[in-house]
Order: C-alpha cells, then sequence, then structure tokens
C-alpha cells in the first residue's frame, strides 16, 4: 500500500472514538435503571466499563503491533488459539458484530427523529444512510480518512457542549440523583450484572483501529497511542453524561426509554430544545456508522482471503479499498435493520461480542511477542481479571437474558457450521504458527 494512503494516530484514534460514541451512551441509562437507581450504582458500572476497555486496549495494542496483517481479532485467534476460532469471529463480526452497531444506531436515529416527523424518518431513512455512507468508503482510503475526520470532529464538539450546558445548569425539581448508600446493596444484584453488559456494548469500538494495523503509520508507535488515548478520553465523556442526564430528569421519565438525552434536555430546554439535541444525536451517529462500515470490511475481507466460501469477497479496487466486503456488510446491516428491535438487537450482539473479545484477550497468553512490539504492562494480572469479570457478566446474561443469550450463541454456532463447509487455502494460517 501507498504509504501515502495510510493514516496517523489522530485518525486511527478518531476510528476508536467515533465507534465508541455510538448509540449505547444515549441509550442505556433507561435499561440500567429499570435495576439501579442509585447514581453511585451508575457512576460505578461506566467506571467499570471504563477500566474493562482500557484493559482490553493495552492487550489489543500488543497483539496488534506482533502481526503486520489487519483483520483484528480474526487474525490473532487463528494465529494464536486455532483457525477455526477465528473464523467464528469473523463470521460474528459479518453478520452481528459489526453490522448490529450499524444497525442499531440507524434506528436509534429514527427513534431520535421520528417525532420530528414520522413520515420522514422510517428504518428506510437508515437504509439510504448505510447507502451513501458505504458508497463513500467505497472510493479511497484518503477520503474515508477526511471524512471520518471531520464527522468525529462534530461528534466530539457535541458532547463536549451537552457536557457542559448539563453541568452548568441546574438539576430540574424532580431528578434521578440518588446519592444514598443504597448502591451497596444494588452492586450485589443480578440487574448489576446485567446493566454491566450494556455498558460494555457501549464501550464497543475500543479495540476498532487495531483492526486496520497495515493502514496505520509507523504502527507499533501509533496503534498503542491512538487505543490508550481514544479509550480513556471517551470513558471520561461516558461518566459525565450519565450524570448530565441522571441531573435534569426522573427514574420514571428515564426508565426502560431509549431516548433518554431529548428526555433529560426537553426538561431543561423545553421541546424545541430537546428537538435540536435529538437532531445532533443523529448526525454524531454518521460517524459511528462510518467507522464499523470501514473496520468491518477489513475483517471481512482478511476472512475471504482464507475461506472458499467467501473467496469472492476478497477483492479490492485500485486504491485498495475491499469492496465487495463492504457492501456485503452494508447489505446485512440493512436486513438487520428491517427485521430486529433495538433491544433485543443489543443485547444479543453484546453477548456474543464480549464472549468473543474475552477469547481475543486471553489469546495474549499464548502470544510470544517480537522485539519492538508494545508490551502490555502488568501482563497477565489484567488479563485474568479481564477474562474473569467477563465470565462473571455472562453467567448472568445466560440468566437473566436466555433468549438473548441463546441467540447470540447460535450464532457462534452457525459460525461453526459455515467454517466445515469452507475449505481454507492450501497454506494455511496453521502452517504459519
Amino acid at each position: 500500500m501507498n504509504p501515502k494512503q495510510k493514516i496517523g494516530w489522530k485518525t486511527a484514534a478518531a476510528l476508536v472514538i467515533s465507534s465508541m460514541i455510538g448509540t449505547g451512551v444515549f441509550t442505556s441509562l433507561g435499561f440500567q435503571l429499570a435495576e439501579l437507581q442509585n447514581t453511585w450504582s451508575i457512576v460505578l458500572i461506566w467506571g467499570l466499563g471504563g477500566v474493562f476497555a482500557l484493559i482490553g486496549a493495552f492487550t489489543y495494542a500488543e497483539l496488534g503491533t506482533n502481526f503486520d496483517e489487519s483483520g483484528g481479532d480474526y487474525v490473532f485467534l487463528s494465529k494464536l488459539i486455532h483457525p477455526l476460532v477465528g473464523y467464528v469471529y469473523a463470521w460474528i463480526s459479518l453478520t452481528v458484530g459489526f453490522t448490529a452497531p450499524i444497525a442499531i444506531s440507524v434506528m436509534a436515529m429514527k427513534s431520535y427523529l421520528s417525532p420530528m416527523n414520522p413520515s420522514l424518518f422510517t428504518d428506510w431513512f437508515g437504509v439510504g444512510i448505510i447507502l451513501i455512507l458505504a458508497a463513500m468508503h467505497s472510493f479511497s482510503i484518503g477520503q474515508s480518512e477526511k471524512f471520518h475526520n471531520i464527522s468525529t470532529g462534530i461528534k466530539i464538539g457535541f458532547i463536549l457542549l451537552l457536557i457542559i450546558l448539563g453541568f452548568w445548569y441546574a438539576p430540574v425539581q424532580e431528578n434521578a440523583i440518588d446519592l444514598s448508600t443504597t448502591w451497596q446493596k444494588e452492586i450485589l444484584l443480578p440487574g448489576f450484572a446485567v446493566a454491566l453488559l450494556y455498558v460494555t456494548y457501549a464501550y464497543t469500538g475500543w479495540n476498532t483501529a487495531a483492526y486496520i494495523v497495515d493502514e496505520i503509520k509507523d504502527v507499533r508507535r501509533n496503534l498503542p497511542k491512538a487505543l490508550l488515548i481514544g479509550t480513556a478520553f471517551v470513558t471520561i465523556l461516558f461518566v459525565l453524561l450519565q450524570v448530565v442526564f441522571l441531573k435534569h430528569a426522573s427514574v420514571a421519565q428515564l426508565s426502560g426509554k431509549v431516548e433518554v438525552a431529548f428526555i433529560a434536555f426537553e426538561n431543561l430546554f423545553g421541546t424545541e430544545g430537546g428537538n435540536w439535541v435529538s437532531y445532533f444525536i443523529a448526525i454524531q451517529l454518521i460517524a459511528t456508522v462510518s467507522g464499523y462500515l470501514w473496520i468491518g470490511s477489513r475483517v471481512t475481507f482478511a476472512m475471504s482471503k482464507d475461506h472458499s466460501l467467501w473467496r469472492k469477497l476478497a477483492v479490492k479496487n485500485t486504491n485498495g479499498i475491499p469492496v465487495r466486503a463492504l457492501w456485503f456488510q452494508a447489505a446485512i446491516s440493512i436486513v438487520l435493520t428491517l427485521t430486529g428491535t433495538f433491544e433485543q438487537v443489543l443485547l444479543y450482539a453484546g453477548f456474543v461480542l464480549q464472549l468473543m473479545g474475552t477469547l481475543t484477550v486471553a489469546s495474549v497468553f499464548w502470544l510470544k511477542g517480537r522485539t519492538g512490539a508494545y508490551k502490555s504492562p502488568f501482563k497477565p494480572f489484567l488479563q485474568i481479571a479481564f477474562v474473569l469479570f467477563s465470565i462473571w457478566i455472562l453467567g448472568y446474561m445466560l440468566v437473566e437474558r436466555p433468549v438473548e443469550s441463546a441467540i447470540g450463541l447460535l450464532f457462534v454456532a452457525t459460525g461453526i457450521g459455515t467454517y466445515f463447509m469452507s475449505k481454507g487455502r492450501g497454506k494455511s494460517f496453521a502452517a504459519k504458527k
């Protein structure tokens, strides 16, 4: 690839930020309040989510700087554990991992915009957004970089404005702030673990820069910087935003609702002010959809090169864009947009992504680091903590949300099935280990 077509750490960090700041931070609180009402409980789960993501970022920085190929978890799992595990991850990325966040993002856009014009902002509006952004990413990395930096800049500016306004104005009379000691009981409830799953889904995206290592300049220096700075920055924003929402709306208003930001700022500025907030939430989600289209197509391309069932997707244009993988991913995202419900897609996607991400973090135990690669601090203790914490969340999810968990496991099972339907290349990953 032409070095001029590679991106620096700022664009890589923008991918991390835009992928993380998506629907979860604006929609999860309402579902969490169905189980938890104490402000300290809410702050704790969002803080834990950030620590969890940072441990993952340390680990992916190490994994990404030890391999030269784009593809992220697919490459790591294939080479360090087994090609079957890598393939299942790529299958999940194709069917859920990157397509579900795209679908959820455009569903959220519809939820925030439809009160203004229900006949215009339908599911088909979301389909149109996906098609436009897929077309935009079909030409060159340079064009993708410029668009993504601008859209991420708008996203960050908007979030900072919400936080400043939220802390500047006095809380509404009936607000959800509760600083009592009830958090000590809430953290022992099964709902605390389920609420953490919503949070870990909201943090999804902290690893995105690791999927495009061969598109980053000086990857050994810039990849860790992008992952760690991007993740830490977003963690601070996420915690502050939840406090703002709790400060300007009541538990009764927020509980079970998707459009929590609209509710909070409608209380603060009236219906017109709330509509403007909804409008800009929808705009900032464009960067989220953009990031997942960019990154997800690289995972699918990496997988398609190695498995005959998907070989027709292993095509790049003259500028190095995997156009077939990109448009195939867009098509699946459209199907999910038209057939799924918001909460169900969020939960089963969150479950299966948590499962596969845990396997990737665990794969670092088999890594024999090469000279010059980044080394995660406090290894392996941070990774052990990540795995144990994740198992705890997944266990509660299986008990509390068995249907969504089963759907997630069904995606894993179908991935195993299609693996055995596909003949790998003559020279497999196993031979490269």
